[in-house]
C-alpha cells in the first residue's frame, strides 16, 4: 500500500509563502500604475523622460508579475525562464531589424 504521508525534505520544499510577498507585489504593482498615469496626467514633463520611465516601469511590472504571480522565481521553472527569454530576444532582434529596415 502506498505511504501518503509526507517526508520531511517533501515538505521543506513545498513550504507555503503566505500572503505577505504577495500582497507586497501587489502594492508594488498598483503604486507603478498609479505613477505611471500621474506622470503622463501631468502633461508638462518632457515626453522623452516620459517614454523612458513608462518602459522602466513596464519592465518592473513584468518582474513583478512574473516573479510572484507566476511563481517563475521558485525552483523548477527553468524551461519556462529559458523559453520566455528566447521570445524576449526574437522579439527584441526583429524589432531591431524592423528599424534598421525602416531608417536605411
Amino acid at each position: 500500500m502506498a505511504d501518503h504521508h509526507s517526508t520531511a525534505n517533501e515538505r521543506r520544499r513545498h513550504k507555503h509563502e503566505g500572503p505577505q510577498k504577495h500582497i507586497v507585489s501587489f502594492i508594488f504593482s498598483l503604486l507603478l500604475t498609479v505613477i505611471a498615469f500621474a506622470v503622463v496626467a501631468a502633461g508638462d514633463v518632457n515626453k522623452d523622460f516620459i517614454y523612458i520611465l513608462l518602459v522602466t516601469m513596464a519592465v518592473g511590472q513584468v518582474i513583478i508579475q512574473m516573479g510572484f504571480w507566476m511563481h517563475m522565481k521558485d525552483r523548477g521553472h527553468l524551461y519556462p525562464i529559458i523559453g520566455i527569454l528566447a521570445g524576449v530576444f526574437v522579439v527584441f532582434t526583429m524589432v531591431i531589424m524592423a528599424l534598421y529596415w525602416v531608417w536605411w
